[in-house]
């Protein structure tokens, strides 16, 4: 059994359709890196900020100053589109990985998921040939490069994509996505003013069929791109899905980054066949018909260490969503193992702020505004994420103690509302966050979600029109 196995996964595959990712994923990642130095977002989320919220074990990882945060972006784009012709990979993708994962360590409010999902496929991307066939490399070394990979690194692939599919889809698995049809019903409420389809969405049925419409997507789709009858209505499905997410909403890159990852599941020699049905309709003169490899035995070596490298990174993305249920009450609450977890689209927060400082001889307490701190869009990201309140109240601590307060408490009242519900506090008024300390443990300090419902998903109801800032988290 396991020497059959083990020849599965030594499987030539055509090493074509890894190479069209490869372009794909580096042509939108370039694009992305373009779109991001042209809006001025450089300035904007690393310069401006005179404060950077860190990742729990990352605390050690600090801005550049300018240009060099600027000469990141530029070197993203520049790797990017390396990585997309398949010229320099292996030192393309490894310093692309490098550079895009410490931008996205600098600061916890610029998290998105597909951020995340793009450190993850480049780091898989570092181990993996693919720019064995169709590349510049493979042009100007033609005898270190071949047609066809082995079968594993095309499952592992899709596996990474798949991941994130399952856990998306088993988060809408609520009461909130299904049944009250909220979020959606909040944003949707924010676009009735969009061409063309803007009358549809004050339907009042809209916002369920919508929530119904991604849940199914998201559960559905692997199963339905590996079997070969469904696979053409599922990519049918799946291009529909995610166009309408980047007309309705600010996701960035995410529709298209999970639609090159949906090619994934096709046969993998379909950039040849795509070729040859389209040289076939093109005069012989003008086009040469590709070269299908031929059948090889399996190719590559499968050592143990290898397998059991393998093995353990799988084993990880499968776990690793499911620490949240270590914690009681909602996650999208408490938002302890939120991130990580592919819980896309799924809530919505809006949440008011303001700490109360106490020391040593003082009279009364200072109120202190995060805006003294935070940009609007760090203050918007952090009032609804209990982990990030923690942080500044302890930053307001040790600036009052390095002015000379001794003693010095913080304490916070926040008010929160998740998915349209009434606010409610969000963090204990009498705990003292000067003292406390991020933790994977639970934190008491967070007060229970509330139990009543979500706001009725009515696009005609105006006042559920809130700001969909964190609608790719």
């Amino acid at each position: 059994m396991l020497a059959k196995v083990k020849a599965e996964l030594l499987e030539p595959r055509d090493a074509a359709s890894l190479a069209a990712f490869r372009f794909l994923f580096g042509a939108i990642l370039c694009v992305s890196s373009v779109r991001f130095l042209w809006n001025g977002w450089v300035e904007r989320f690393y310069v401006q900020p005179q404060f950077f919220f860190k990742y729990w074990g990352f605390e050690w990882v600090d801005v550049l100053p300018e240009p060099w945060m600027t000469a990141a972006y530029v070197a993203l784009a520049v790797l990017a589109a390396f990585v997309a012709v398949g010229f320099l990979y292996r030192f393309s993708i490894a310093a692309f990985f490098l550079i895009f994962t410490y931008v996205e360590l600098i600061d916890v409010t610029n998290y998105l998921n597909h951020y995340y999902l793009v450190s993850l496929l480049a780091f898989l991307m570092c181990f993996l040939p693919l720019h064995r066939a169709c590349s510049v490399d493979a042009r100007l070394w033609p005898g270190r490069h071949g047609p066809t990979v082995p079968a594993w690194m095309l499952y592992l692939m899709r596996f990474q994509v798949g991941v994130v599919y399952f856990y998306a889809g088993i988060a809408k698995l609520q009461p909130d996505w299904l049944l009250h049809a909220q979020p959606l019903g909040i944003w949707l409420a924010a676009r009735t003013e969009t061409p063309l389809i803007g009358a549809m969405l004050t339907w009042p049925a809209m916002p369920h069929i919508m929530s119904w419409a991604g849940f199914l997507n998201d559960t559905l789709v692997v199963p339905l791109l590996l079997w070969r009858r469904t696979r053409p209505y599922a990519f049918a499905m799946v291009v529909v899905f995610h166009l309408c997410t980047h007309l309705l909403f600010v996701i960035g890159v995410f529709p298209f980054l999970m639609v090159s990852g949906a090619t994934l599941f096709f046969d993998a020699d379909w950039p040849r066949a795509l070729w040859a049905r389209i040289a076939a309709r093109t005069p012989r003169s003008a086009t040469a018909s590709p070269k299908t490899p031929t059948a090889a035995r399996p190719v590559g070596r499968w050592s143990n260490l290898a397998a059991a490298l393998v093995a353990a990174y799988c084993v990880f993305q499968a776990v690793m969503p499911l620490r949240t249920h270590l914690y009681p009450g909602d996650v999208l609450w408490h938002e302890q193992g939120m991130r990580y977890s592919w819980r896309v689209m799924v809530r919505e927060k809006n949440g008011s702020i303001r700490f109360r400082a106490r020391w040593r001889g003082a009279e009364r307490e200072l109120q202190v505004s995060p805006s003294e701190y935070l940009t609007s869009h760090q203050e918007r990201e952090m009032s609804g994420q209990p982990d990030l309140i923690l942080q500044l109240a302890q930053r307001i601590g040790d600036d009052l103690e390095a002015r000379g307060y001794e003693d010095v408490e913080i304490r916070a009242d926040a008010w929160v509302s998740l998915n349209g519900r009434r606010a409610a506090r969000m963090i204990d008024p009498e705990a003292d966050l000067a003292s406390e300390r991020d933790t994977v443990r639970v934190m008491e300090w967070i007060a229970p979600a509330p139990d009543t419902a979500p706001l009725p998903a009515d696009p005609r109801n105006r006042r559920a029109v809130a700001s969909s800032s964190r609608t790719g988290k």
